[in-house]
């Protein structure tokens, strides 16, 4: 169930454009505090709480992505790019399910996902006065620390050691609430479906972030516990029928995060200092890797995901990038900014409460500009940037988990850092003693690359970048410690962390060791960011809610945190400059737009079952649904709860999605059920998913 409470009604005004009320369609909004009456006026329809309620119940987080319960027996279906983390893990050089699709006769032959999680929101509370009075008062570190000690004292409580579920306090409207979400937890998932990758993209970078698409961008995976199939009685109902221009739908998931609350002054930091630095480095590494996969058949392999990864992280943020040097669109929010602090001048009392919070926050961004740098490099960005990059190897960020971990379990849970506290520690150590296969010649090359950038970034001369090479150049020093690190195995890391700081501290491992020396340059920086910047920026951001609520009124939505959301619109297609087109694909298009040369050569399954695929059915179509990174795999759903598709893209243009919503532009890119069906039944012979969907 969900809790209600007075805290939660008092939803501060979270605008698209950061002040005006939000339009017809706009929003990504909590299952709390979901427009009920409002979506039914905008779109015809009749849903109610049972229906919200199901459909909260029906929808999954998988790792980074959303999915939709399709079956009673936890079948989940998802994008296939969202398991290509776990179709790699499975694959090997001589079995690569990425080329040949995994296509499991039976459910004894789908494959487990190492390291995979998926949950279901199953309640939501208010925690909003508790968090908010452990930190009253405070400034700096003692505002952190003591808001993170309290918020680790609720997930505790709340979920103790149980191991199927998860608890997470949720930062809603920059600090103006604060609630506890509940998720049924499953850590047995398992691999059901995935087709051809060629199948799944297509047109390739050519393609991404852009309309018409043809690709069969669908994945399944299925939820186990105790060793069976996960009963699953409330799903969605999988509808396969062509889908018609106009009808309303809603879109459930968890996208990533947005920042449109943020100030003027916030964004010109994002635009001038974050964005340049993300981009630049991803785009070195994606030319690095392309190199290394150049080089053989077995680099190309390991290298592929990576890459297409590091491709579409680009193009995401050339998109916002577009965004924040858009005059119109910066204006739009320079216009409602002056309407909000208008709105607060006028309220003399208000005025008062809110303490100037723009100015605070002015105040602040010398210092971010000036520490984002080091703080990104050094400890993995600020969830305002897209690329974290602190290590760059996999293998790094594992001795790191084990080093803090180690070092933090020594001390009280309430005085840890807060990744680190009793609730959380669970999550941690499933993906820390996951079985996966990592390749040392890409974990170098990631390290180098991290080595290289840090030094050229922070300077030869920095002190942070003397203690991380020492005398070393990146080049042998990681290279050193990927050839001498035992950290590939499992069983090592599940030693080292069991062990606790004595093994730690014992180890000879040069990867552990390195991270030892490198504790004081790192954590330095991550206090330094967390006094100097996040703590005046969240207690500024907390007085703009209070003033936003008191400005506009309840009737809002927060920013997108990585949490289950409820948007919604029309499938529909576009007609502004740079995009326009119908709403619909074909198969009859994909094979028009096949050339047989890469990006656009059809995959060979599906291309050998052509003659089996009626033609018009439809493909891929758009919604005018406001989504954002996070909510691949989102099941659409009709007003009667039926699944018509899952979200895999949006457009370029759709990218100032971030930082706000234009109705006109925002459009999601939806792989159909009915795609999906044809793929299953006439390209894959997985009659048997066919048949539990239940399909005519």
């Amino acid at each position: 169930m969900i809790h209600r409470s007075f805290t939660a009604a008092v939803s501060m005004a979270a605008l698209a454009f950061a002040a005006a009320p939000a339009s017809a369609e706009e929003g990504m909004w909590t299952f709390d505090n979901f427009p009920i009456a409002r979506a039914n006026a905008t779109l015809g329809t009749s849903i109610d709480q049972a229906w919200l309620d199901r459909v909260r119940l029906s929808s999954v987080k998988f790792g980074g992505c959303s999915a939709g319960i399709v079956s009673d027996a936890g079948l989940v279906m998802t994008n296939n790019h969202c398991v290509a983390t776990c179709v790699a893990n499975l694959s090997t050089q001589a079995v690569n399910y990425a080329e040949t699709g995994f296509t499991p006769r039976t459910r004894e032959d789908e494959l487990k996902c190492p390291g995979g999680t998926a949950e279901v929101l199953t309640d939501i509370s208010d925690v909003t006065d508790r968090v908010k009075a452990a930190a009253e008062g405070l400034t700096g570190q003692a505002f952190n620390r003591a808001r993170d000690a309290e918020i680790g004292r609720i997930e505790t409580e709340a979920c103790g050691d149980a191991a199927d579920k998860r608890c997470q306090v949720v930062t809603l409207y920059r600090g103006g609430q604060f609630k506890l979400y509940t998720y049924k937890k499953y850590t047995d998932v398992r691999l059901a479906f995935a087709p051809e990758d060629r199948a799944a993209t297509f047109g390739g970078d050519l393609d991404n972030f852009s309309f018409p698409r043809f690709a069969i961008d669908a994945a399944f995976i299925r939820l186990y516990e105790n060793g069976v199939p996960a009963e699953t009685p409330t799903h969605f109902v999988w509808n396969s029928d062509r889908p018609v221009e106009g009808t309303p739908v809603f879109v459930t998931g968890s996208p990533g995060a947005t920042q449109r609350l943020l100030t003027q002054d916030q964004l010109f930091t994002v635009r001038d200092v974050v964005l340049p630095l993300d981009q630049l480095i991803a785009s070195e590494l994606r030319g690095r890797l392309i190199r290394f996969s150049e080089e053989s058949e077995e680099n190309a392999f390991i290298a592929m995901d990576p890459i297409v990864g590091l491709e579409n992280t680009y193009k995401r943020g050339l998109g916002r990038m577009r965004a924040l040097t858009d005059p119109a669109f910066m204006g739009t929010r320079a216009a409602a900014e002056v309407d909000f602090r208008s709105r607060v001048a006028a309220d003399a009392a208000l005025t008062q409460r809110a303490a100037d919070p723009w100015g605070a926050l002015s105040t602040v961004q010398p210092i971010a500009r000036e520490l984002y740098p080091a703080y990104a490099l050094l400890e993995g960005g600020t969830g305002i940037g897209t690329t974290p990059v602190a290590g760059g190897s996999q293998l790094f960020l594992w001795a790191r988990a084990l080093v803090r971990g180690a070092q933090e379990r020594a001390k009280p849970s309430a005085e840890r850092l807060p990744e680190f506290g009793d609730a959380r520690l669970s999550a941690l150590q499933s993906g820390l003693f996951a079985e996966r296969p990592t390749y040392p010649a890409l974990e170098q090359v990631r390290m180098e690359w991290w080595l290289s950038k840090t030094r050229e970034w922070l300077t030869v001369d920095n002190a942070a970048v003397r203690g991380l090479l020492g005398r070393e150049s990146p080049e042998v020093l990681s290279a050193r410690l990927v050839e001498g690190t035992k950290l590939a195995d499992p069983a090592v890391r599940r030693a080292l962390w069991e062990g606790g700081l004595a093994a730690i501290e014992a180890s000879d491992d040069p990867m552990i060791r390195y991270l030892l020396s490198i504790q004081d340059e790192t954590r330095a920086i991550r206090t330094d960011w967390e006094t100097r910047v996040q703590a005046p920026t969240d207690q500024a951001a907390e007085r703009l809610a209070a003033a936003r609520f008191a400005a506009y009124g309840d009737s809002v939505y927060p920013d997108a945190t990585g949490t289950l959301r409820l948007t919604y619109g029309l499938i529909e297609g576009s007609d502004v400059p740079g995009q326009r087109w119908g709403p619909f694909t074909t198969f009859a298009g994909l094979w028009d737009r096949a050339t047989g040369a890469a990006p656009f050569d059809v995959a060979p399954k599906l291309l050998a079952a052509r003659d089996r695929i009626d033609p018009d059915t439809v493909l891929n179509m758009t919604l005018s649904s406001d989504t954002i990174g996070g909510s691949s795999g989102s099941p659409v759903v009709n007003a009667a709860g039926e699944m018509l598709g899952a979200n895999f893209d949006s457009t370029v243009l759709t990218q100032r999605n971030a930082y706000g919503y234009d109705r006109n532009t925002n459009r999601s890119v939806i792989v159909t059920t009915g795609a999906v069906t044809v793929a299953l039944r006439d390209v894959y012979d997985m009659g048997r998913l066919v048949e539990e969907l239940g399909v005519r």
